[in-house]
């Protein structure tokens, strides 16, 4: 591995944990370490899910859908707060 592929991921895993983020309702304060570490393992999933289901390797598309999943799980069983309703707005205690 090069420097520039570590890079390359990381950045990748940024920019889909930020547009995962943006894409789920309400605030989600997290370090940006963790947005990072959603968008690479939003990235894993969706390229997982692609190839069980198309056979072919993953997309912008499935990531994002990864990393989406991975937000709603973390608001529900980290931050304990709801995804659909009147509370999605309201800050995390």
């Amino acid at each position: 591995m090069t420097l520039g592929f570590i890079i390359a991921i990381l950045v990748w895993g940024f920019i889909i944990g930020g547009l995962a983020r943006f894409a789920v309702p309400g605030p989600d304060p997290m370090p940006i370490w963790m947005t990072t570490a959603i968008g690479i393992g939003g990235s894993l999933i969706g390229g997982i899910l692609s190839r069980l289901i198309f056979g072919t390797p993953t997309s912008f598309f499935f990531a994002f859908l990864g990393a989406v999943l991975l937000v709603v799980l973390y608001r529900k069983f980290v931050q304990h707060r709801p995804i659909t309703g009147p509370g999605v707005r309201r800050p995390p205690a």
